[in-house]
């Protein structure tokens, strides 16, 4: 198992606890308008419009085939870095709840098995034990194809997104 510690945001879906590195994440914001695009997939919600940047966004719920939920004043959106052919771009990813970031030390982590979890399992790189809870840690980069949202819109979007 690759090395894994260090500090992850945790987030909740449902009652599950999830954990993304810290790193990744380059901000979190509040729900704000966002642009539907029409003929997505249902996970893609569309885009925003973050002071000036155009990036895509998709329900985390719906990419891992859980129940959708109403948006509480708690939801919000995690704007991640991921990497799409050595190159940096940014993807918003929907949650419940954002919980606090948590240093998780490689001891704590154990590896990703078949727990009959609700994510595959090449979306987690580990399940991490804090405080006694768990916490499923993702692989953004394995559940956020970049490429596949890219190529969902039309040309004109695809040039913004890529300029990101």
């Amino acid at each position: 198992m690759e090395k894994q510690d260090g500090k992850y945001l945790t987030f909740v879906l449902g009652n599950e606890g999830y954990g993304i590195p810290i790193l990744q994440v380059k901000e979190i914001i509040g729900m704000m308008e966002i642009t539907h695009i029409p003929k997505t997939p249902s996970f893609i919600k569309g885009v925003i419009n973050l002071r000036g940047k155009i990036i895509p966004v998709m329900d985390l719920r719906l990419k891992l085939d859980m129940e959708t939920q109403e948006y509480t004043e708690r939801t919000c959106i995690i704007v991640v870095e991921i990497i799409v052919n050595q190159v940096k771009r940014f993807m918003g990813i929907i949650v419940d709840m954002v919980s606090e970031v948590v240093n998780i030390q490689q001891e704590e982590i154990e590896e990703a098995l078949d727990y009959g979890a609700k994510v595959e399992g090449d979306f987690l790189t580990g399940m991490g034990k804090v405080k006694g809870k768990v916490f499923m840690l993702l692989n953004i980069n394995k559940i956020v194809d970049f490429e596949e949202v890219v190529n969902l819109f039309n040309s004109e979007l695809k040039e913004d997104i890529a300029n990101v």
